[in-house]
């Protein structure tokens, strides 16, 4: 069944807890995902109410973000190699590319969030609260506080107003089950069906199964299901299957307990550790184009960045980077990063970068890893250059200079690179 004009209703917009708060880098280091045991639910039928998948899909994406917290469980087998880095241990956001973790996550619904990933004898967490994010590594009890110039600040309050008013589109960026399934049936629209699986039961909470099927049979996709909570059609759980494995689930991101009352503001209110070292990082705000306060979803792309393909043959093709600069932690090499100019100034990206070069005891995400070894690691040399292959995606970084990312196979992407 293919999905109706249901799927394209307008994208919510919601409170600024925007792409352009301070904490979505440290954020998306938290959510890099990746590894933990199986997650198990009910198969029996939850005795819902009969449901349309179209109905099912409508509801999702227009259901308004929750109060909630609960604990969260990532499980990952992406064929990557093992990361042989002993000295990467504990709660370090590294440590999800080859090791087990769970997280613990807060969230009021709109501007303020803590995400908490767990170690045996350690936590790395952030939280935000707005405009500004601190992250803090018990490893190193280190925290790091990222905040706007006067001026930036300014604008953002402007921009806030503009998305409260629901003249600007934006994008949540807490990583739960929440923002990924939302993320996925908005990915239904590209080329794929929407059906359902039988009732279930996800942390205790019934729940509807919702299947995306990718049409297109090059992708690495094979179905995404997502698990919907019944009353409050907020994803609970989300399945991705490669098409090499039809049996076992390739990633899993999913609740195992999760209430939707609103968090305690000692829970979501940040206060340093007695004795932890703080580092103060002002954060570039993005310029944000005037016809970015209309309805349409359309972006010009930054220079240097191609698409090629649609839906989930798509690959997305970034020219003129010097990896190997920015893989050896070089903050200048930001500067070539597509968008800089226009975007933060290339002074501005270079300095927020320079913030996540792995160093001991700085508090960056990275800690101290190598990041040399761990490319060299990830990938493997071709003749276009170096591809890192996984269940569900493909990079390829070639010798002059290009990066092609795709969930496609990574002779697919050898091909688009050849002269």
């Amino acid at each position: 069944m293919t999905h109706s004009g249901a799927m394209n209703e307008p994208r919510r917009t919601l409170s600024p807890r925007t792409r352009w708060a301070v904490p979505v880098v440290a954020a998306v280091a938290v959510g890099m995902a990746f590894a933990a045991p199986p997650l198990f639910a009910s198969a029996d039928d939850a005795g819902l109410p009969t449901i349309s998948p179209e109905e099912l899909a409508a509801q999702v994406a227009s259901a308004e973000p929750s109060p909630l917290s609960g604990t969260v469980v990532y499980t990952a087998r992406l064929g990557l190699p093992e990361i042989p880095f002993g000295a990467v241990g504990g709660a370090d956001p590294i440590n999800l590319l080859g090791g087990s973790s769970t997280m613990r996550v807060w969230s009021d619904g709109e501007q303020r969030s803590r995400v908490a990933l767990l170690g045996p004898t350690s936590e790395y967490s952030v939280v935000q609260d707005g405009a500004e994010a601190w992250t803090y590594s018990s490893s190193d009890d280190a925290v790091v506080h990222y905040s706007l110039s006067d001026a930036d600040a300014a604008r953002y309050e402007a921009l806030a107003a503009l998305a409260e008013a629901g003249e600007l589109p934006v994008h949540a960026d807490l990583p739960t089950p929440e923002e990924a399934g939302r993320q996925a049936v908005e990915r239904a629209e590209e080329s794929s069906t929407v059906t359902l699986d039988a009732q279930t039961e996800v942390a205790g909470r019934a729940a509807y199964q919702l299947v995306v099927t990718p049409t297109s049979d090059t992708t690495l996709v094979g179905r995404i299901v997502v698990a919907v909570d019944a009353e409050t059609s907020t994803p609970l759980r989300v399945q991705v299957w490669s098409t090499s494995d039809t049996e076992t689930p390739a990633l899993e991101i999913g609740f195992t307990d999760v209430s939707f009352a609103t968090p305690a503001d000692s829970v979501l209110a940040f206060s340093a550790p007695a004795g932890a070292s703080t580092r103060e990082v002002v954060v570039p705000l993005p310029e944000v184009p005037a016809e970015a306060a209309t309805a349409t979803p359309d972006k010009e792309l930054p220079e240097g960045v191609t698409v090629t393909g649609t839906g989930w043959d798509a690959v997305v093709q970034a020219s003129g980077l010097d990896v190997a600069a920015l893989v050896a932690g070089d903050p200048s090499a930001a500067a070539s990063l597509p968008g800089v100019d226009k975007t933060f100034g290339s002074q501005g990206a270079a300095d927020l970068y320079s913030e996540f070069v792995p160093e001991e005891g700085s508090g960056s995400p990275m800690g101290d890893l190598d990041t040399t070894a761990l490319y060299d690691t990830l990938t493997t040399e071709v003749p276009e250059g170096r591809l890192l292959s996984s269940a569900l995606l493909s990079v390829l970084v070639t010798d002059d200079g290009r990066v092609l990312v795709g969930a496609v196979p990574g002779a697919t992407l050898q091909a688009l690179a050849a002269p």
